[in-house]
């Protein structure tokens, strides 16, 4: 029989299993169009690929964490899951063509989509039960990120760019051994129909619906400077290295938070809010086209922005999900994030064309209501802090 408490091991197991899932991440999204590209696919149908893993994540995410919440398998998920999709990137490396790619790149996702909410189900659980914090163990995510899109921007100097797709495939084959290393948790021993009526549960529950609509919202407001930041940058002459720094800083400042979040007496809701709030600020002001000496300070509010929001939320829905069912609870965030996310992106391309900067007044917006959203949550949880 498994020990209630994880291997004391278990945080430097998930440290490094985080640092291995977002070195992918660091090399698949700056870099996965220049390969598209480089295979022959046009804008269109590169935009078409790129938008399949946000359609398959609405029915793969639920399905996968689900599954392991009912079969109590959290970790054995993670471990398939790694392993699927590096046969899935493995195969569409040596897909041709727009369709084979596109097949290929959905099967990929079935698999990758689940990764990340079956991962911090899985982190919030056992370091619970080691008493540890969340954020001093994800950041390692972070900084591998980093690491990820710079070390792949140093290779494409040397590798062609048809290459680049294993780089991505290599990244995943550490993945699925990190993922094997990580240490069991505890099983669970709830019926199944008492797992049905958690599920049932979870959609009645009208503080984590709140906080999830939040969270949804403040996310997607990152729409426009995900996808026009660097354009914006270039366009009032900054160089490809200060537009890189200037990411990198933000990241970095999501770092730090997740190192002391640990030691803050916030409660989950409050941390939501304070992201609201920094993202309504840091969006109000790039809305003025700010001058580049101002740019380092707003990008250091991306540790509001986004790292407060990520931190209040999964702390949120570790506390109001029951421990067994935290995987089901992280999909329906997964799911919401997604297609909030997606709207956003879409309507931040209309926006942007037409007024340019302006169209981060409408993010600033976008965050304030899930700033409405997040004091909902609040206000119903009756948290002091």
């Amino acid at each position: 029989m498994l020990s209630s408490v994880p291997h004391p091991s278990f945080a430097l197991r998930l440290a490094s299993f985080y640092a291995a899932l977002f070195l992918t991440l660091g090399v698949q999204l700056p870099f996965l169009p220049l390969w598209l590209a480089a295979k022959g696919l046009d804008a269109g149908a590169i935009g078409i690929v790129l938008s399949v893993p946000m359609v398959v994540r609405v029915a793969a995410i639920p399905l996968a964490t689900r599954s392991a919440d009912r079969h109590d398998a959290l970790r054995v998920a993670m471990v398939i899951a790694s392993a699927l999709s590096l046969i899935g990137y493995g195969a569409m490396g040596f897909a041709e063509g727009a369709v084979a790619i596109t097949i290929a790149f959905a099967l990929a996702s079935v698999f990758y989509a689940p990764l990340m909410p079956l991962s911090d189900a899985y982190a919030l659980r056992g370091l619970a039960a080691l008493g540890r914090a969340y954020g001093p163990v994800r950041l390692w995510g972070s900084a591998a990120f980093i690491a990820g899109s710079l070390g792949a921007g140093l290779l494409l100097d040397v590798l062609p760019a048809r290459d680049l797709i294993w780089l991505v495939v290599a990244a995943l084959a550490i993945t699925a051994a990190a993922a094997c290393a990580l240490s069991p948790l505890a099983s669970h021993a709830s019926r199944p129909a008492d797992r049905m009526s958690s599920a049932r549960d979870l959609l009645r529950n009208k503080a984590l619906l709140a906080a999830v609509v939040a969270a949804s919202l403040i996310q997607a407001s990152h729409a426009v400077y995900y996808g026009f930041s660097a354009l914006g940058w270039e366009a009032a002459g900054l160089d490809g290295g200060a537009i890189g720094a200037l990411w990198a800083l933000a990241v970095l400042a999501e770092i730090a938070l997740f190192a002391v979040s640990g030691r803050l007496p916030l409660a989950p809701t409050t941390l939501i809010m304070l992201g609201a709030a920094g993202a309504v600020i840091r969006w109000g002001a790039m809305a003025f086209d700010p001058p580049p000496a101002l740019l380092p300070p707003l990008q250091c509010l991306h540790a509001l922005s986004f790292g407060a929001t990520h931190l209040g939320t999964v702390g949120f829905i570790a506390r109001a999900a029951p421990a067994d069912f935290g995987a089901t609870a992280q999909g329906y965030l997964a799911v919401a994030l997604g297609l909030v996310m997606a709207a956003a992106m879409g309507i931040s391309g209309v926006l942007y064309a037409r007024w340019g900067s302006l169209a981060y007044g409408a993010m600033a917006a976008v965050a304030a209501a899930g700033g409405l959203f997040a004091l909902a949550a609040h206000r119903l949880t009756g948290d002091k802090t």
